[in-house]
């Protein structure tokens, strides 16, 4: 089977190589079912550390092509993997940030979390700010695609301070070549302002809008809802 450098993948290619790697997280957290939830309810932790743990269990437990090799990033769960496609074999460095939040509609991610320039309009101002990630990563002399992707959960609290997990994002962030297809220009784009104050010198952030990216290619968000009453994950892959 040929080994093709990332370097040069088709626009086309990565899109499918990103589609099959947010397949294979959709699997994951739906096999995993309601022990999320129930992870949710019943911890004393934090929702953030909560989030974590559940995603580096629940992709650990649907294991893929691993390669034997660290990988570095500001995110919960990275992994360096071969993605295995009918004529070729690509390289990919893995990147995946768990969220947990009250609001469903978009997520915070650090420009150290994605290889996409962000274009945006801020108080009137245009913004033009490069992800830290590169489009290609490379560790030991070998070249791997940069995908990142996010797991987002979205929860409340009852009377008594449970969190009720009620439904999981799943999201696909463009790699950085594909800036021309997801964010060509401050007014047409995929981002929100992010939850920073400039004036106390806090890091750049940005929020990735689930509509306005699901706008430019509907696979990129997928979503899956927890039914009490039913016990049950619940959803489908949306192409």
């Amino acid at each position: 089977m040929t080994e093709k450098d990332p370097y040069i993948l088709s626009l086309n290619e990565i899109e499918e190589i990103e589609k099959l790697t947010l397949r294979w997280i959709f699997q994951a957290v739906y096999d995993f079912g309601m022990e999320a939830h129930e992870i949710f309810l019943r911890s004393p932790d934090s929702v953030k550390d909560i989030a974590e743990d559940i995603t580096r269990e629940l992709l650990d437990r649907l294991s893929g092509f691993n390669v034997q090799q660290r990988v570095y990033g500001t995110v919960d769960y990275k992994k360096a993997r071969y993605v295995i496609l009918p004529d070729q074999t690509v390289r990919q460095a893995l990147f995946i940030d768990s969220k947990a939040e009250k609001e469903n509609r978009s997520a915070t991610i650090q420009m150290s979390q994605t290889s996409m320039w962000v274009r945006q309009r801020r108080s009137g101002a245009q913004v033009n700010e490069k992800g830290f990630l590169p489009e290609i990563s490379e560790y030991g002399d070998k070249n791997y695609l940069t995908t990142t992707c996010l797991i987002h959960f979205s929860y409340d609290d009852d009377l008594l301070g449970h969190h009720c997990l009620h439904e999981v994002t799943m999201v696909a962030i463009p790699n950085g070549k594909l800036q021309a297809r997801y964010n060509p220009t401050v007014d047409d784009g995929i981002w929100l302002a992010g939850r920073n104050a400039p004036t106390l010198g806090e890091d750049f952030r940005v929020r990735v809008g689930f509509n306005r990216l699901k706008a430019k290619a509907s696979w990129r968000i997928q979503r899956l809802t927890y039914d009490e009453k039913r016990q049950g994950c619940i959803g489908s892959w949306q192409s």
